[in-house]
C-alpha cells in the first residue's frame, strides 16, 4: 500500500478544495436530499484530482492496516462503508475478506473501478438509509471510516442504527473517526464523535471490544481520533432505522 501523497502541493490543492466546498449547498448539514447534493458535487467537481475529494488519501487509514495486521481472515464477509476512492476496501480485501464496498456517489465508484481495474471488491453505488435488503445482517466485519463524522442532524441519529444492522450475529464492527470531549461544540463539516455517541452502539446490539485514541497530525494541526472496535452477540440485528 502505497503513502498518502501529502506534499506541500497536495496539500495546498486540498486546502484550496475545502474553501470552495465549504461554500456548496447542504456542506453544513441538511436532510438525505441536500447531502446527497453536496457529496455529488465533491465529486463531480473534483474533476479527476484526489485533492480536491478532502478524505481521499489514496492510501488506506494506518489505522486500519495495523489493526488488520494480526487478524487472520480466511474469507470472512466484510462491508466498506463509504468507500469513497477504495483504498480501506482494498485493504480489507487484500487482508483476505470478501468485500463489498459502497459509495453515496457514483462517481466515486466509478473512480474506484478505474484505479483497481483488477479488483475482486463489489464496488456499488447504494444509500446507508436504503441499502439493499440482503446486505441486513450479512457481514462477519462492517469498516465505518469518516463515514458518521459527515452526518449531522437526524442524519446523524439514525446514521448509527444504519450501520450496525449490517454486522452479522458474532460480527464486528469497526470505527475510524475524528473524536471530541463529551460537550464539545463543532462548526463542522467534520463533527467529529463524543464518547456518548460512540456509546449507542451499545444500545443496538452490540458490545465494545476494544478503543484506541490516537492523533493525526496536518502541517500544525493535531487532530484527536478513535479507532473503536464492537461485537454483535448472535441475536439477529433489527431492521429498523
Amino acid at each position: 500500500m502505497s503513502a498518502a501523497p501529502w506534499d506541500d502541493d497536495f496539500i495546498r490543492r486540498r486546502d484550496a478544495a475545502r474553501e470552495r466546498l465549504d461554500t456548496l449547498f447542504g456542506a453544513k448539514g441538511g436532510n438525505r436530499e441536500d447531502r446527497s447534493t453536496w457529496f455529488d458535487a465533491v465529486y463531480d467537481t473534483a474533476e479527476g484530482d484526489p485533492a480536491a475529494v478532502p478524505w481521499a488519501d489514496l492510501a488506506p487509514k494506518q489505522e486500519l492496516i495495523d489493526w488488520l495486521a494480526d487478524k487472520a481472515a480466511a474469507g470472512e464477509s466484510a462491508l466498506d462503508i463509504g468507500c469513497g476512492l477504495g483504498d480501506n476496501a482494498e485493504a480489507l480485501a487484500a487482508a483476505g475478506y470478501r468485500t463489498t464496498a459502497f459509495d453515496l456517489s457514483a462517481t466515486a465508484i466509478q473512480w474506484a473501478r478505474a484505479r483497481f481495474p483488477q479488483s475482486p471488491i463489489g464496488y456499488r453505488a447504494a444509500n446507508l438509509f436504503d441499502p439493499p435488503p440482503e446486505w441486513i445482517g450479512a457481514f462477519d466485519l462492517v469498516h465505518e471510516c469518516y463515514t458518521l463524522q459527515a452526518l449531522h442532524g437526524e442524519l446523524r441519529e439514525n446514521g448509527f442504527a444504519a450501520i450496525a444492522r449490517f454486522v452479522a450475529p458474532g460480527g464486528r464492527l469497526l470505527v475510524i473517526s475524528r473524536s471530541a470531549e463529551e460537550g464539545t461544540e463543532s462548526s463542522g463539516p467534520p463533527w467529529p464523535l463524543v464518547p456518548s455517541e460512540l456509546a449507542r452502539f451499545a444500545a443496538l446490539g452490540l458490545t465494545c471490544e476494544e478503543t484506541f485514541a490516537y492523533e493525526v497530525r496536518r502541517g500544525e494541526r493535531v487532530i484527536p481520533h478513535i479507532r473503536a472496535v464492537w461485537r454483535r452477540g448472535n441475536g439477529y440485528p433489527g431492521q429498523g432505522v
